[in-house]
């Protein structure tokens, strides 16, 4: 919970990770400067860890929502199974946008590897 902590209060101030990385990217790849991809990636590997943290918290509203609506008498017993899918799908929208964000990175990573190697020869 620290480091979610930590990483919220990076990340609100001015959102600079998600504003800045595709302009960084797109500019490395055009003028074929490394240091912005590798600046980029850094920036976009502080956005995937910040997604990757937040998965247990998305977990657990998602748990909590379904305790709230059944002591609030907004579903019933007989409804529950239905709830659980519907917020355990919504939940895994998080998982699948966090594993596309970590394949990104993983890529960009790669290409910033293989043209640096190509660049020393």
């Amino acid at each position: 919970m620290v480091y979610r902590k930590t990483s919220v209060s990076i990340c609100r101030r001015g959102n600079v990770t998600s504003g800045i990385t595709p302009f960084l990217l797109l500019g490395g790849f055009l003028f074929q400067s490394f240091s912005l991809i590798g600046l980029g990636i850094f920036f976009f590997s502080a956005a995937v860890a910040f997604q990757v943290i937040t998965l247990p918290v998305e977990f657990n509203a998602s748990a909590r929502a379904k305790n709230l609506m059944l002591a609030d008498g907004i579903i019933w017993n007989d409804e529950k199974y239905g709830v659980n899918k519907v917020l355990g799908a919504a939940a895994l929208t998080y998982v699948a946008a966090a594993l596309i964000s970590v394949l990104g990175l993983l890529k960009y990573i790669l290409i910033f590897f293989q043209g640096t190697r190509e660049e020393e020869n």
